[in-house]
């Protein structure tokens, strides 16, 4: 009797399981370093000017185009999942970001620890309301 189950997807390599040998591509996981992500920040600012995210997503023209030139740019090959999971998880972050310090006055940036400056006081009460 024959499974139902999909064959299991090899991490790397081969990966023999019961008798069938399943050879896939492994992907390298994306590693971001600041570089990147600025690059990929001024892609995206690009295609946006460019009228290729006429609302709240990038038409799939807008895509073709951040994978094309974040690859000539810095020379990685990230494909367009692991260059959206970046996208997205910045969108979330920035909006975080922006809750936090929405109608805050008072508040600095520190460029080298790359945190918001405040007193102790503001976060306890950023605390509290969390």
């Amino acid at each position: 009797m024959a499974s139902k189950l999909a064959p299991k997807r090899a991490t790397s390599g081969t990966d023999v399981s019961d008798g069938n040998v399943i050879i896939s591509e492994s992907i390298p996981k994306a590693r971001w370093d600041d570089i990147k992500t600025e690059s990929l920040l001024k892609i995206c600012v690009e295609e946006v000017q460019a009228g290729n995210r006429p609302h709240t997503h990038f038409t799939k023209e807008g895509w073709k185009n951040i994978v094309t030139k974040f690859s000539w740019r810095t020379k990685v090959n990230y494909n367009y999942k692991q260059l959206k999971n970046k996208w997205d998880l910045m969108k979330k972050e920035f909006s975080i970001w922006a809750k936090l310090v929405e109608h805050q006055t008072g508040l600095g940036w520190d460029p080298v620890k790359r945190t918001v400056l405040a007193s102790d006081d503001w976060w306890e009460r950023k605390r509290q309301v969390s």
